[in-house]
């Protein structure tokens, strides 16, 4: 007899400005073919069967989420909940998970708000992987160019040396995890003052095990201007992928 699938509840911390974008308001709220870079994000994780309920850490004075549609019907259900943001993305979601009920929902997944084109297929496939493991994981791509190691000089950025690039991977999102395991190794990274950079992070430094699990190239993180014509294009493909199977029935 098949186990019973946990409740799993989503975290997405959206309260950073996205310095990088050079845009005037935080890259989030730019648009992607009629919706923000955020509407994208929280579709695609709140849409999958799995997910229950998801944690949006914003901005205590953000003044741009009450004029999206994540603030009417439908999402603005009990199934989206807003808790305040921190001063860097470890706090966000350490904020969120210290609101989440670790009995009702001891699995949660954390996406980036600016990773607007996660495929269902992978959000399954993460949670069933992790889920057969016993233990959490993220999904990555592996490392495909020559990866040169840099230097700053006074004058300009040199190359160092050459890394070896075998078992290099891209930390992508969604990560999924334990949600007691991730708020307490989170919480413990910080009081230590370890550097945070990802949930993975954390979890690494409270000597977990994290699963790797190979996602699809095309889950970008919009982070500087050229990106954002880059996801339009993907979109386009993804979109263009789900009508000719709709079209043949597969």
């Amino acid at each position: 007899m098949a186990r019973p699938k946990p409740a799993i509840a989503a975290v997405i911390p959206a309260a950073g400005v996205g310095k990088r974008m050079q845009a005037a308001i935080p890259k989030q709220y730019l648009t992607l073919h009629g919706k923000t870079i955020l509407e994208h994000s929280v579709g695609r994780i709140l849409g999958h069967h799995q997910v229950a309920a998801l944690w949006l850490a914003l901005d205590k004075v953000d003044p741009y989420f009450s004029s999206s549609s994540l603030n009417s019907s439908p999402l603005s259900d009990s199934a989206v909940k807003r808790v305040d943001g921190g001063s860097e993305r470890a706090h966000s979601v350490l904020n969120a998970l210290q609101q989440i009920d670790a009995t009702a929902y001891p699995w949660v997944l954390v996406h980036d708000a600016a990773r607007p084109l996660i495929r269902d297929a992978d959000i399954t496939l993460l949670i069933d992987s992790c889920l057969q493991a016993g233990y959490g994981g993220i999904l990555a791509s592996p490392v495909r160019d020559t990866m040169k190691r840099g230097k700053a000089t006074t004058a300009a950025v040199q190359v160092a040396g050459t890394v070896d690039r075998e078992q290099l991977w891209h930390a992508l999102t969604p990560q999924f995890f334990p949600t007691r395991q991730l708020c307490q190794a989170l919480a413990d990274a910080l009081a230590a003052g370890v550097n945070v950079t990802d949930e993975a992070s954390a979890m690494e430094w409270a000597g977990q095990q994290v699963l790797l699990v190979e996602g699809q190239a095309d889950n970008i993180k919009i982070t500087r201007p050229a990106d954002l014509a880059l996801a339009a294009y993907f979109l386009d493909q993804q979109r263009l992928e789900q009508q000719h199977l709709e079209q043949t029935g597969r």
